[in-house]
Formats: structure tokens, C-alpha cells, sequence
């Protein structure tokens, strides 16, 4: 239980220690300074950090392990163990325990939880590539919204929500009119639906579609008028889902639509490997850092050359893992056999060491308990019962 805390300590530092770096490199990469005074940050941070934690875990694993053993192999607690007549399999089991625990939460983690809160993060790039918060629109800036069919020209902001000399164009398909609105002051007020521009000394221009016809010209003094932005009760609605927004249930159902086009299918094969593969590497890091550690670590307590290289070979194999399914899965599914070869291969090299090691062990624990029976049956002569 003792080496089961520390590896699971380990665990834990580790996967901060790269996910933390991981997320905040993301969000500076797709977010623009804007996002934080549109508070777009928070939930940005809350839908990409699932994904991150996944992804990340089995290495987070397989480097926790490699480094708790290379410190009991520099401490002589691995001889020490070996004294103490255990078994290769009896001193992996602790990590082999926390990994198949891990194994299982990065697939929980993986088809339920990263999928429902990654809608977050696709909500926050609608946002940020469609201009919808109005406290992220750059004065001097031409934006539309709708598609085309409203066009928004800030001159000046005066505060995060008060805008000076403000110019709007919007063709209404029901009307068939165009409307030309300019205005001397505008505030934006944030509703739970949407956003309510509040229009101060201004004029709207009203023309026919598609003729022309005459233009209309009426001045105001206050007028109101609604965007399609954020609001304040929640992030506008997207009117599509990526294959990642979805559970394993709905994601597997999927599959039937992804074959009809290329792209889909490598896009859904991607994702599969991701959710179904990824978190079975948990095992396998796991598997690799113990042979690795106890084959080829130097357990008498003196520290080798080699021992970096030993850590970094599970981080290292997991870097290769994601970047060829990142760039051979989306162009053929058939390239998922060759990952599985790749975790297979690693896994089986992992288990010949431990097993090789626990056969060495083998001959030494039958001569110890054939000494022990030796010297049981040996009984000295001034203890032997005298005859009447």
C-alpha cells in the first residue's frame, strides 16, 4: 500500500506538471487577448481541460513509475526486496493495481466526461471566429454577423460597453429592405438570450429590395435593436456537433454516417483511436517503465548513467503513439492495426522482461525452500528422546 501512495502521488504531480502547460499553451494559441475582458477564458479552460487530462494521463502514469522505481533502485529498496524473496510480479503489482484503476477512469474520462464539457470549447472558437461577444470587437473594424446579412462599424469605444459613432447594415429577407443605421452613441446591453443595443442620436436609411426604389430617412433619439451575440445566460448556439461533442454511445452510432464520406471517416477513426486507444496506454507505460526499471536499473543502490534514458522511455513512446494517430489515422483507418501492433508490441516486450525476470528469480526460491526443509529434518543428537 506504501508504494501504491507514492506512485499515485507521483501520478498526480506529473499530470499537473503537463497538463497545465498543455492548456494554457492551447488557450493562448486560439484565444486572442480580447477573450479575457469577454470572459470567454473560464469556460474555454473548463471545456479543454477534460481532453487535455486523457490524453496526457498515460504518460503521466508510465513517467510516475518509471520515476518511483528509479528512486527505490538508487535507495537499494529493490534489493532489499529481492532479499525479502519477492517475486518480480509481487513487487509490480501496486503500480500494475493503480494503472488498471487509471486505465478505467481515462476511459470514463474519455467517452463521458471530456466529450460533454468539450462543447465548451467549441462554443467559446463560435464565439471567437464569429465575433458574438461585443466586449471582443476592435474599434475601426467591419464585422458580420448572420451571414452576411448584418454588417457592424464601431468608430470608438469609449467604455467595454459604450461604443461612440457607431454605423449598422442589415437586409431583412421577410421585408426585402435594407436598412442603413448609424447612431452617435451605442451601448450594449446583455440580456439572457442575447444582446439589446441601445441606439442614442441617429438616423435609419430604408431601402427597397431589389429594385431600389426611393430611400427613407428617418432621424431618432432613442432606438433599440437586438444582436445575435453572447448574452449573459449563456453561449450562443451552434447549429452543428463535432464527432468529440458526442458520448460513446451516440459516438459509436456515428459510425454509420462517418463511412459515406472520406474525410468523415478519418475524422471518426482519429477520434476513435483517441478514446478507445489512448487510454488503454495507462497499462502498457505502466508495463513498460517496470521491466524497463527492474531489468535493466542497477538495484544495488548505486545510480547508473542509463536511468534518465530508462524514465523518459514511456513518455517517449507515447509521443509517438499520438503523433502517428494524429497524422496516419485521419488519411486510413487500416493505419489503426499498426497502432495496435505498436501497443501490442510494446506491452508483449514488457511482459517477456518480467516474466524472464521472474523465472531468474524461479531457482533460487526452490533452493531456499529445499535448504529450509534440509535443515528441518535435521535433528541434533542431545535433543533425541533417550530409550528406557
Amino acid at each position: 500500500f506504501y508504494l501504491f501512495k507514492r506512485v499515485a502521488l507521483g501520478v498526480l504531480v506529473v499530470q499537473i506538471a503537463l497538463s497545465v502547460p498543455v492548456v494554457l499553451s492551447y488557450l493562448l494559441y486560439q484565444l486572442p487577448p480580447a477573450a479575457v475582458r469577454g470572459g470567454l477564458v473560464m469556460p474555454a479552460l473548463i471545456g479543454i481541460t477534460p481532453t487535455v487530462a486523457f490524453v496526457t494521463l498515460p504518460m503521466a502514469v508510465g513517467l510516475a513509475t518509471a520515476l518511483e522505481f528509479s528512486r527505490m533502485a538508487s535507495e537499494g529498496m529493490i534489493a532489499v526486496l529481492y532479499a525479502l524473496r519477492l517475486s518480480a510480479w509481487s513487487i509490480c503489482r501496486p503500480a500494475l493495481t493503480l494503472a488498471a484503476a487509471i486505465t478505467l477512469f481515462g476511459y470514463i474520462l474519455a467517452n463521458f466526461i471530456a466529450p460533454y464539457y468539450s462543447s465548451n470549447m467549441q462554443d467559446v472558437l463560435n464565439v471567437v471566429r464569429n465575433s458574438l461577444n461585443h466586449r471582443m470587437l476592435d474599434a475601426a473594424h467591419f464585422y458580420t454577423f448572420d451571414n452576411g446579412l448584418k454588417t457592424l462599424y464601431i468608430e470608438r469605444w469609449l467604455t467595454p460597453d459604450l461604443a461612440a459613432n457607431l454605423f449598422i447594415r442589415q437586409i431583412s429577407i421577410e421585408k426585402m429592405q435594407e436598412e442603413t443605421i448609424t447612431a452617435a452613441s451605442a451601448e450594449f446591453r446583455r440580456n439572457d438570450a442575447g444582446v439589446i443595443v441601445a441606439l442614442s442620436n441617429g438616423s435609419i436609411q430604408t431601402r427597397t429590395l431589389p429594385s431600389g426604389g426611393d430611400v427613407k430617412i428617418s432621424n431618432f433619439d432613442q432606438y433599440a435593436m437586438a444582436l445575435p451575440m453572447q448574452g449573459s445566460g449563456a453561449l450562443p448556439n451552434r447549429d452543428w456537433r463535432g464527432v468529440y461533442e458526442l458520448s460513446a454511445g451516440p459516438f459509436i452510432a456515428n459510425r454509420a454516417l462517418a463511412v459515406t464520406d472520406p474525410h468523415l471517416l478519418g475524422e471518426w477513426a482519429a477520434e476513435a483511436a483517441k478514446r478507445f486507444g489512448v487510454p488503454l496506454l495507462s497499462l502498457t507505460h505502466t508495463l513498460l517503465a517496470l521491466a524497463l526499471g527492474l531489468t535493466f536499473g542497477n538495484i544495488t543502490g548505486r545510480r547508473g548513467a542509463g536511468g534518465g534514458l530508462l524514465n523518459m522511455a514511456a513518455p517517449t513512446a507515447h509521443i509517438i503513439f499520438l503523433v502517428a494517430l494524429e497524422s496516419l489515422m485521419r488519411l486510413s483507418w487500416y493505419f489503426a492495426f499498426l497502432l495496435l501492433a505498436f501497443a501490442a508490441a510494446e506491452a508483449g516486450l514488457s511482459l517477456w522482461l518480467l516474466a524472464r525476470l521472474n523465472r531468474r528469480d524461479l531457482p533460487i526460491k526452490l533452493a531456499d525452500r529445499k535448504s529450509t526443509r534440509l535443515n528441518s529434518s535435521h535433528i541434533p543428537l542431545s535433543r533425541m528422546p533417550s530409550s528406557a
